[in-house]
């Protein structure tokens, strides 16, 4: 480095000069906003040969630039300098504090419409706070690494990336941390939303060509917390600026919190270097809840509804115990039966025992005995395309079987329990690498063809209702 900056230093003054006609024309050719904001703090560190080195404050900084403006840099410095073929462009953390002063230069309170509240930016629920959160073998971690974030001013793991199916607490885990954050910290920046809502606001700032008020909206908060990445699949363009706001944020040491429903890898239809920079922090799952902790749930919650409705009607333990055994989806639906359970009771002004409650949840309970099997599937599938069950279990390899063979495979891992040998088994004893192969297809093609998943969700639909 020390002999770049000697190198540096014994530049001929004629290449400085060169550079700053380049700025000269840029300026002219974007405008003064563009230029400020992001081509004139460009820094000149070397040149190496036929090579021009710059340096910038930020990865994000580099790649806009490269993607944006690149080209047009080289065909300036050309004309000036017919020696210079190449431009490499290096990050200097260095100049950070750069990088700040140019984000308080896109002051949106003067220039942008797109409103910058932080705290407000998505409600966050006073009832989900670390306090309120019960802890359990299945989710232990979860909440160990979100307090623990929530906590430290540095966390060494980042971005933070929950992952589990629906109702089962990811998201009371990303409003406590915001919570946290703010009672440690009332002046920090915590920027709570969900993916559909960070893609609605960046469609928005396209629309209003408004793009530069959202970006410095979403890269200037300390905590970025996201909700339900999921929805991002097969968005091309909200990738794209997500991942942008992802690096800019780790390149400056905010905090990133992130919740999905699958782990990153399994996030098929999402640009492989946001997988790969979501993998690279701390990944930790939500299992479903073990019996243990349905009935801890159950307990806590039917204790906090005596409170809250000022009443001493409590709910007998037999009722805590058969909803902690008959429901076993996720814990949303276990605290929907409880306040539906309660409500009766209260209703009625009196204790109800376990047969007026298995009245009172008949259709729930309804749905969560019934247990899709892989005959079942078949059966429907088979139905839908108009061919024979023997046809979905035959080793014949024409489009007409094989898709719907396919489909089946994909419906039986996502509906039922079975392991995959046993899913292979059931189709004329595949092997279960077919089945993987099955279920990646067949989320390729929903991401690709909306009237295929408008299908696969029909037919779904057919199977859960009958």
């Amino acid at each position: 480095m020390s002999q770049d900056l000697n190198r540096q230093a014994t530049q001929p003054l004629n290449l400085k000069e060169q550079w700053s006609n380049v700025l000269k024309k840029l300026n002219s050719e974007y405008g003064n906003e563009i230029f400020n904001s992001w081509i004139k703090n460009i820094k000149i560190h070397s040149q190496e040969d036929e090579v021009l080195i710059f340096t910038v404050p930020t990865r994000f900084i580099r790649d806009w630039i490269t993607s944006h403006y690149l080209d047009k840099i080289i065909f300036f410095l050309n004309i000036e300098n017919s020696e210079i073929k190449r431009v490499k462009i290096n990050i200097d953390n260095s100049l950070t504090s750069n990088m700040l002063q140019m984000e308080n230069n896109l002051d949106s309170s003067k220039k942008y419409s797109l409103n910058i509240n932080h705290n407000d930016e998505w409600p966050l629920d006073e009832r989900f706070t670390f306090e309120k959160f019960i802890v359990g073998p299945s989710n232990e971690l979860a909440f160990a690494s979100a307090k623990r974030l929530s906590l430290s001013d540095k966390f060494e793991f980042n971005p933070l990336y929950l992952y589990g199916g629906v109702g089962l607490g990811k998201t009371h885990l990303l409003h406590s941390i915001a919570w946290q954050i703010k009672e440690n910290n009332p002046e920090s920046k915590v920027l709570y939303l969900s993916a559909e809502r960070f893609m609605f606001q960046f469609i928005k700032s396209l629309r209003q060509k408004d793009t530069m008020a959202f970006k410095q909206k979403f890269r200037s908060v300390d905590v970025l917390i996201l909700d339900d990445i999921q929805f991002m699949i097969g968005k091309s363009s909200t990738q794209e600026e997500f991942f942008h706001t992802f690096n800019a944020l780790l390149d400056l040491n905010r905090k990133v919190v992130i919740s999905c429903d699958r782990a990153p890898s399994d996030l098929k239809g999402f640009d492989e270097r946001i997988k790969s920079r979501l993998s690279g922090g701390l990944v930790t799952d939500i299992l479903p809840a073990s019996f243990d902790l349905r009935y801890s749930i159950l307990k806590k919650k039917s204790e906090e509804l005596v409170v809250r409705n000022n009443n001493n009607i409590e709910l007998d333990d037999d009722i805590l115990v058969f909803l902690a055994k008959t429901i076993v989806t996720n814990v949303r639906e276990l605290e929907g039966a409880l306040n539906k359970v309660f409500t009766f009771s209260n209703i009625l002004g009196k204790k109800i025992d376990v047969e007026l409650t298995k009245s009172v949840l008949k259709d729930l309970l309804r749905s969560s005995n019934r247990r899709i099997t892989i005959d079942e599937i078949q059966n429907k599938v088979s139905n839908y395309y108009n061919i024979k069950i023997e046809d979905l279990t035959s080793s014949r390899r024409i489009r007409s079987f094989a898709r719907p063979r396919q489909i089946a495979m994909y419906l039986s891992k996502k509906l039922t329990t079975r392991s995959l040998p046993e899913i292979g088994r059931k189709f004329g004893g595949r092997d279960h690498t077919t089945v993987i192969h099955a279920v990646k297809k067949i989320e390729q093609l929903k991401i690709e063809n909306s009237k295929f998943d408008e299908d696969i969700n029909l037919i779904t639909q057919i199977i859960t209702s009958a």
